[in-house]
């Protein structure tokens, strides 16, 4: 009887993610292959104190949070005392956050209950929030990647916006990336979990630049693709690949299970 050969799944998260998708991943019965396509770092603008204040001063009617990140980034800027007015002010504040992942970093901090719309999307928001935004204030803490259609939606929908950026991205350049290449074009890889859009890109830059660009769409369509959320299925789309799995729930784990189901 030939022993069953172990699915290797590639996981291209921030480094901060690691031993949490790699445990994951193992659970749902895959040998985790690891590469991150995607580097997070802390940024500070000039729009960062303005947006603490209005918050601190209530003057924000909402404040949107689009990720955990965003929270993570937006507290580590903060001195003891203004962290502390901070998150007492924002349990006055109507706060809203995209995905149970950044619900639960809300939580976590004593924000009871945060709004999710039904739509963890950019355009989710807008939809959710139009019919009464009109002549209120709102603050918004995200990447330097954040879609524009966010605060362009709100603003015709009558909302005052204020963003700032609290961290970006970047895609990480090293030996391991250059491997994960090279096993998927070697038929190694049978899965690829892809969190964003910007995942993506990474990934397909690193193959572009082994001169991969266009045989690794095909390697990819022997393979099981997760994406989470439709911006990244999209842009996955955009670069001539089919995600064949897109999970309900936007988290690492519901994609993951869908993607054994897949499989």
């Amino acid at each position: 009887m030939t022993e069953k050969k172990i699915p290797v799944l590639a996981i291209m998260r921030p480094e901060s993610y690691r031993e949490k998708s790699e445990a994951i991943a193992r659970d749902y019965g895959f040998e985790p292959v690891y590469a991150p396509m995607i580097r997070l770092e802390g940024l500070k603008d000039e729009g960062f104190e303005p947006f603490v204040r209005r918050v601190i001063d209530g003057t924000s009617d909402y404040v949107v949070f689009t990720s955990a990140n965003g929270i993570t980034f937006t507290l580590d800027k903060l001195t003891e005392p203004d962290k502390e007015a901070f998150i007492t002010a924002l349990k006055k504040t109507r706060v809203i956050a995209i995905g149970p992942n950044t619900e639960k970093e809300l939580v976590k901090i004593g924000i009871e209950k945060p709004f999710l719309p039904g739509d963890y999307s950019s355009e989710g928001i807008v939809e959710a929030l139009c019919s009464e935004v009109k002549g209120k204030t709102v603050g918004l803490a995200r990447s330097a990647f954040g879609a524009k259609v966010l605060i362009e939606g709100l603003e015709q929908c009558g909302a005052t916006v204020y963003e700032t950026h609290v961290y970006t991205l970047s895609i990480p350049e090293g030996t391991v990336q250059k491997e994960l290449i090279e096993r998927t074009l070697a038929g190694e890889v049978d899965a690829f979990a892809f969190t964003s859009s910007m995942m993506v890109k990474g990934f397909m830059k690193h193959a572009e630049k082994l001169g991969a660009g266009e045989t690794i769409k095909e390697t990819l369509s022997g393979a099981v693709v997760g994406a989470i959320g439709t911006p990244t299925g999209n842009t996955l789309k955009k670069h001539g690949v089919n995600a064949d799995v897109i999970p309900e729930e936007f988290t690492f784990e519901a994609l993951i299970k869908a993607m054994k189901k897949e499989l």
